[in-house]
């Protein structure tokens, strides 16, 4: 089942496999966001923006409405 990764809960994993925004791949594909790699969600702002992830070994902070153009599978 997809979800954005805004919909992640921390402390779940979940496999990115899409991108709504090409822009915003090419900006997360130089961070090492990749369809088919794995993030976890580690915390959410206590307004929801932004949420910190670990990806291919290092943390990121993804600011909401960039959040919600990952298209995730969860794990």
């Amino acid at each position: 089942m997809t979800k954005k990764l805004s919909e992640i809960k921390p402390g779940k994993s979940a496999r990115i496999t899409a991108f709504s925004s090409e822009e915003l791949f090419l900006k997360l594909m130089e961070m090492g966001c990749v369809p088919g790699e794995i993030v976890t969600v580690n915390q959410i702002a206590p307004l929801k923006d932004p949420i910190s992830i670990t990806v291919s070994g290092y943390q990121l902070s993804l600011r909401l409405n960039e959040a919600d153009q990952v298209i995730v599978e969860e794990c």
